[in-house]
């Protein structure tokens, strides 16, 4: 059985840490959030604007700061099956890493009389990371001297940080742009993208960090009388290579390996309507996986690492309502939807996706303390919609008909739940 294992598990390594980067926030700020992170045509708060449509912050004729923390709480699952002479061998793993902390600090200049708006910004927008224990039950989580590889942890953040413009063409009609400079820190063990040595198994990298840039440009319409429109486009994030330094369990050097992980490019259209007692936000987001480094390639290298994920384009709905009927307590619920990146029959080299949520739900509400002050929360429940699944790869079993090394009876499926509570505050200086 040892050996069987050995022969499953050569696989899975080189993907099992790193394949939730690149995961979208679907909101920023507990406002943005609150309203499914729909803002690229309904600017009613300025992290939303910021974030999804530059030349959306026009709407605001003054000046505005707005600082939010999130505690954030996911609790991903990781199956895996392995056939033995005996019949399959199944286990799960709960992951163990506990909670973390969503930041994001804005603010907006505008004049009434101004043609003219700048906006700064400093946004957690992609992270993950999971602590999945060592486990004798669970194949994957075997120790390596039992041909699993034991406890596999990681952490990964993006920290972007933008500059924005928006100019007023009329009343109606607005365009924006926002060069954004990027940090971003990966921490593997062990390294996915390491090879293998047959004696000392995988290595454990380092905390590595890239930094990187990018752009993105917008249009809003405001008609004046309720309908808004708006899109953008938020150009590839290119980023530096991460440098890792690499050693092994019993503590000897590793050879240091390099990767180059960009983050997608984001292509927005919403549309808004406000009137009377409520706001409502529709937005329709296409990620481009498939084109960015890191995500494109997909298969083995000849060292028995992994090539790339070969991730598809992605697309992303949400939906927000406010309703201010009652006085200085708006409410606000949010839903969105997003499709699956990740094909089936290479499912295996995301293992674990857990970024991949496909429905969330949310529920929030502003305290207007008086015109200038207002307290914004929001609570989010997210879910997979099922788990992600497929059948375990092995570059020891590629052929001319079995181009991923496909084990016949094995899978590995992985899906998660995520909560999310999180506090901010608006301020206008008037």
């Amino acid at each position: 059985m040892k050996k069987l294992l050995v022969l499953v598990i050569t696989g899975i390594l080189p993907i099992i840490a790193i394949s939730q980067s690149g995961h979208i926030m679907q909101g920023i700020g507990a406002f943005n959030m609150s309203m499914g992170g729909a803002a690229t045509a309904q600017p009613l708060d300025i992290n939303g604007a910021l974030h999804w449509n530059p030349a959306a912050i026009a709407a605001f004729d003054s000046k505005v700061f707005s600082a939010n923390a999130g505690l954030f709480f996911s609790s991903p699952e990781l199956s895996s099956t392995v056939p033995t002479p005996s019949g399959p061998f199944s286990g799960v793993t709960k992951d163990d890493k506990g909670i973390s902390i969503m930041p994001a600090i804005a603010m907006v200049w505008g004049k009434k009389d101004s043609r003219h708006t700048f906006g700064v910004h400093a946004f957690g927008v992609s992270g993950f990371g999971v602590t999945f224990p060592e486990n004798n039950s669970n194949p994957i989580n075997m120790p390596q001297n039992k041909g699993g590889f034991g406890r596999i942890e990681s952490n990964y953040m993006l920290m972007q940080i933008g500059f924005t413009y928006a100019y007023e063409l009329s009343e109606k009609f607005s365009i924006g742009l926002a060069p954004t400079f990027n940090y971003s820190a990966l921490e593997l063990a062990p390294n996915p993208l390491a090879s293998p040595n047959r004696e000392k198994g995988y290595p454990a990298a380092d905390n590595a960090y890239a930094l990187g840039f990018g752009g993105q440009v917008g249009v809003f319409y405001n008609s004046g009388i309720g309908i808004k429109l708006g899109a953008s486009y938020k150009t590839q994030q290119w980023f530096k290579e991460f440098e890792f330094e690499d050693s092994y369990l019993d503590g000897t050097a590793a050879p240091g390996v390099n990767f180059k992980m960009n983050y997608p490019a984001i292509l927005s259209a919403g549309i808004g309507y406000s009137k009377k007692e409520i706001d409502f936000a529709l937005d329709y987001r296409y990620v481009d996986y498939k084109n960015t480094e890191g995500f494109e390639a997909s298969g083995w290298t000849q060292t028995a690492s992994v090539a790339g994920f070969g991730w598809k384009s992605m697309s992303i709905v949400s939906a927000g309502l406010q309703y201010k009927g009652i006085n200085k307590f708006p409410l606000r619920v949010g839903y969105t939807y997003s499709s699956n990146p990740i094909d089936e029959k290479l499912a295996f080299f995301s293992t674990p996706a857990t970024a991949i949520i496909k429905h969330g739900f949310q529920l929030g509400f502003g305290v207007e303390f008086n015109q200038q002050l207002t307290l914004n929360a929001v609570y989010h429940h997210g879910t997979s919609g099922g788990a992600t699944k497929g059948m375990l790869l092995s570059p020891m079993m590629i052929s001319e008909s079995n181009q991923y090394g496909a084990i016949n009876g094995s899978e590995v499926s992985y899906k998660m739940t995520t909560n999310l509570l999180m506090f901010g505050i608006n301020y206008s200086f008037k």
